[in-house]
């Protein structure tokens, strides 16, 4: 199992191994962790690198190189195009996928609605800071990147910054819930493709493996973020454009609402609509031959799969169709000139 340094990496892969150790006793795991690029370059925001595939192209080249198996990523880390010959074999139950703030300890009880105006906010994510300029007019917005570790050692020792924006996922899953000042709902940001998420990245010629690690998918996970995926593929989307999505499952209906910003958050297009996803349908003969933006689910039924894709490239469709496209090259063109 391939699996980056990061202490939440590891987490991450252990909790995996974990769960394929209960349905196969008898499996024999080793895990490797390696640097990406995203780790080493770390004195750069993320969306100036201009690398699709930052955290994500050395577990690649090693799962190419057949020296692992598998690579357990936080799935809004995966590009929307994956490198031909590799398939999302898993998709995991998703944890809380929204943002977090994490305040200064000087801060504690605080939200960001009353931290004293010109308040300096850590976050490396132009979606993050697109939405909150937007919403929180008062605050200043400031680059900070490392790993978890480091960005709260940056808060917590200097008086650089008031709080912090981190994904809720990452902090519960090292156990610091207790930093949490304040979730952020999607009235205040919406959530990035994928966040939450785990996915277990695979061959895709390699079957038995493909069989093994398929148990884990969740079906709602899977359809919440192939439609996200899709959404952000449709508008050629990443790193260095502020797209945000809000997803749910009711009643076997499928609701998805997707926004572009500016990168100021002046600028913003937003709306929302939704599928039927019948997960008792049949399951198709050939249902898992073909990926569903990466993802291949072979369990899960294909009219469910196919609707989940529609809905994200549709939606996708609506906005371009309202101008999505001129607020994205002005943002993309906006933050290469930085």
């Amino acid at each position: 199992m391939g699996t980056r340094k990061s202490q939440l990496a590891r987490i991450q892969t252990d909790s995996v191994a974990e769960k394929l150790k209960e349905l196969y006793p008898d499996l024999q795991l080793e895990i490797v962790a390696m640097s990406t690029i995203g780790d080493k370059i770390l004195d750069t925001a993320l969306s100036k690198i201009g690398e699709k595939s930052l955290f994500t192209k050395e577990l690649e080249n090693a799962l190419e190189r057949n020296e692992v198996d598998l690579v357990v990523h936080s799935l809004k880390d995966l590009p929307t195009s994956l490198p031909p010959g590799f398939t999302i074999g898993a998709v995991l139950q998703r944890e809380n996928p929204h943002d977090a703030v994490v305040l200064h300890p000087k801060n504690a009880g605080l939200s960001l609605d009353s931290l004293p105006e010109k308040s300096v906010i850590g976050t490396s994510s132009l979606r993050r800071a697109a939405q909150l300029k937007k919403r929180f007019p008062q605050l200043v917005f400031e680059n900070i990147r490392g790993n978890l570790n480091t960005r709260l050692k940056k808060l917590d020792e200097k008086e650089d910054f008031a709080a912090i924006i981190l994904a809720a996922a990452g902090l519960k899953r090292m156990g610091w819930e207790s930093r949490i000042g304040q979730v952020l709902g999607p009235e205040d940001c919406m959530y990035a493709v994928g966040q939450g998420a785990l996915a277990i990245e695979v061959r895709a010629r390699d079957r038995d493996i493909l069989e093994m690690v398929s148990v884990l998918h969740d079906p709602d996970t899977v359809l919440r973020c192939i439609a996200e995926r899709a959404f952000l593929k449709q508008l050629e989307g990443g790193c260095s454009v502020p797209v945000a999505v809000h997803t749910e499952v009711k009643n076997s209906v499928l609701y998805l609402t997707g926004a572009v910003y500016s990168l100021d958050g002046t600028d913003c297009l937003k709306d929302t609509m939704q599928t039927n996803i019948d997960l008792h349908d049949l399951v198709h003969d050939g249902a898992g031959e073909r990926a569903h933006v990466g993802v291949t689910a072979h369990s899960l039924p294909l009219l469910a799969l196919d609707a989940a894709e529609k809905l994200g490239t549709d939606l996708a469709n609506l906005l371009l169709s309202k101008g999505a496209q001129d607020i994205l090259t002005t943002a993309r063109q906006l933050n290469d000139a930085r």
